[in-house]
């Protein structure tokens, strides 16, 4: 009888050690937003491959979207299907848009840029575009943000040659005025993410870039990774969070709006409708 007793509590004590030992992780919270209860914008047919978003002067009364098949810049108000659109290139694969110096701005993957007056948005179809070649070294790009304050462009590079040892992502800096040009270079060091995240597999792939404008940290999202990482503004990553596959299907787009909100859209599939996920600034 003894000796039962004995091999019972060896086993209860087994048992609870190893409970103990895979008991879930909390999840990491990111600082004023709660990253799991945002108020969901189901995109209308048309922008089932939403592929970027924008608001312009941070005023979120207009949505500015692009999709990654068609020359057309779309905008429609927040929680309204009906959406208006304005011609300005043939097909292609767009990914990302900005609203800067009076100017819609265009991302094409191959790094070319499109550019027309806002102004214009409110035609269906325009000849006013401008596309500008060859700023930016060969590569696949997908990550834009315009700052108004400093009429500068940052984008980043998906997929570049220079970065293939996947240990650093190239970013550039360009002008814009009446033209535009490339005027500096930044850079993502990889190895900074890993402590957060453990391993990057494949490499960082940024999918689209924001500064909070509360903060003025750096938001740069990855479908491809499934993260969410966060830079001050050095570029030094000073946090990365893992996104919840069921909300962020493929995140392709984020911006912010002058109240510091956090807009982030997701390009749908034949199950998934396209969305726009909204998480409200939390106060301190």
């Amino acid at each position: 009888m003894h000796a039962l007793n004995k091999s019972h509590i060896w086993i209860t004590a087994i048992i609870f050690s190893f409970g103990c030992g895979n008991a879930a992780e909390p999840i990491k919270q990111l600082p004023n937003y709660n990253l799991e209860k945002p108020e969901k914008f189901i995109m209308p047919e048309t922008l089932l491959e939403i592929s970027g978003i924008s608001f312009k002067n941070g005023l979120n009364d207009t949505i500015y979207a692009i999709q990654d098949e068609e020359g057309k810049l779309f905008r429609l108000a927040w929680g309204v299907k009906k959406q208006y659109h304005t011609k300005f290139g043939k097909k292609g694969d767009y990914e990302d848009v900005s609203i800067l110096n009076n100017q819609a701005i265009i991302l094409k993957s191959n790094g070319s840029l499109f550019t027309f007056p806002i102004t214009d948005a409110v035609y269906e179809e325009i000849d006013s575009a401008q596309e500008w070649k060859h700023l930016l070294p060969d590569g696949e790009y997908e990550a834009m943000f315009g700052d108004e304050a400093s009429k500068k462009l940052y984008i980043v590079c998906k997929n570049c040659e220079a970065d293939n040892n996947k240990d650093h992502v190239s970013g550039y800096i360009l002008q814009v005025t009446d033209s535009i040009r490339k005027v500096g270079e930044f850079g993502l060091d990889v190895e900074q993410i890993k402590p957060f995240t453990g391993k990057v597999k494949g490499g960082f792939r940024p999918s689209a870039i924001s500064k909070n404008p509360i903060t003025n940290e750096w938001f740069i999202l990855s479908a491809v990774n499934k993260l969410l990482v966060i830079a001050d503004a050095s570029w030094k990553i000073k946090e990365a969070y893992a996104l919840n596959g069921n909300l962020f299907s493929q995140a392709e787009g984020i911006t912010f709006d002058k109240e510091g909100n956090l807009y982030i859209s997701n390009e749908g599939d034949d199950l998934k409708d396209g969305n726009i996920l909204k998480f409200t600034r939390l106060a301190k």
